[in-house]
């Protein structure tokens, strides 16, 4: 018998501060986010090309078998939902947030925490962001992130979370027997790279600029 969890806003909001915290300042055995930029920054490449190679070995890694199932022994989440969905808001959270610090800005800062999980949604972000009544243009600056107010915060918040939870099943109901597709196909242990590339890569035109087209 396949099981189920029904998922609620109060359960992805903690799930979403959890996997944050721990992206952000690091558990025994990974490293922080900021390590993580700082890996890729060390290079003489343009901003650009180092944020897209960060992305690519992200995706090379969590396309593994057994990359998720092994990290469920260390992301242990207090909320009611399996390590392996854990496991994965975690990967990717921690990816956006390098990206994010590779872009200059600050992850201890709550309204770009709020953006780092828009780019969970890949590319619905942009709608999202842009029916709050925020124009990003290239990208979002550091400067129009502080201008934002507290309530069109709530109001993104509110509307990630909605999209979330409804990403999971129609009702909010995560069945574990099958993939989920904006939080990566959990086949095998591993995280489906097309989703997780999206969602890189909304990171970096959010946060670094919209790749140019040759």
């Amino acid at each position: 018998m396949e099981e189920e969890v029904k998922i609620d806003e109060s359960t992805m909001s903690k799930a979403l501060e959890f996997a944050y915290n721990k992206a952000v300042n690091g558990v025994k055995g990974l490293d922080s986010a900021e390590d993580l930029a700082k890996d890729y920054m060390k290079t003489d490449e343009p901003l650009e090309v180092q944020v897209n190679n960060l992305i690519k070995w992200q995706n090379a890694k969590a396309g593994t078998s057994g990359f998720v199932t092994g990290l469920g022994g260390i992301i242990t989440m207090p909320v009611t939902l399996p390590a392996n969905i854990t496991s994965v808001l975690f990967v990717q959270i921690r990816m956006i947030s390098a990206i994010a610090h590779m872009g200059g800005y600050d992850l201890k800062d709550d309204k770009v925490k709020t953006f780092v999980y828009a780019c969970l949604v890949g590319t619905s972000a942009n709608e999202i962001i842009k029916k709050a009544g925020i124009e990003i243009g290239k990208k979002l600056t550091i400067n129009a992130i502080k201008n934002i107010s507290g309530k069109v915060i709530m109001q993104i918040n509110q509307k990630i979370g909605f999209r979330l939870i409804t990403k999971f099943g129609e009702k909010g109901i995560i069945n574990l027997g099958k993939a989920v597709p904006l939080l990566g196909g959990l086949i095998g242990g591993a995280i489906d790279t097309v989703s997780n590339n999206t969602i890189g890569n909304t990171a970096r035109d959010m946060f670094i600029g919209k790749e140019e087209k040759k």
